[in-house]
């Protein structure tokens, strides 16, 4: 890690630390940049899954007879 001195909001590193439930504001301030980090890897997988929603990679699975095939029986014994 990187050593940085920083001026800090003390009322938002209070209400981040509470949140986060950590105890030290480096332990807070770490703990918000990889949450963060966390949400943008998820907003970029949203925008990618609605993308492909819009171009149709989906629409096969709109009927579920393309996807859930009926199970073939065997056929029936005859009784002697």
């Amino acid at each position: 890690m990187t050593e940085r001195r920083i001026d800090v909001d003390d009322k938002a590193l209070a209400a981040a630390a509470a949140y986060l439930k950590t105890t030290s504001p480096e332990e807070t301030i770490n703990a918000a940049l990889r949450r963060v980090a966390k949400m943008l890897d998820s907003s970029r997988a949203m925008d990618e899954l609605v993308t492909m929603a819009k171009n149709g990679d989906f629409d096969l699975l709109l009927d579920k007879r393309n996807y859930r095939p009926r199970p073939t029986l065997p056929p029936l014994r005859e009784e002697a």
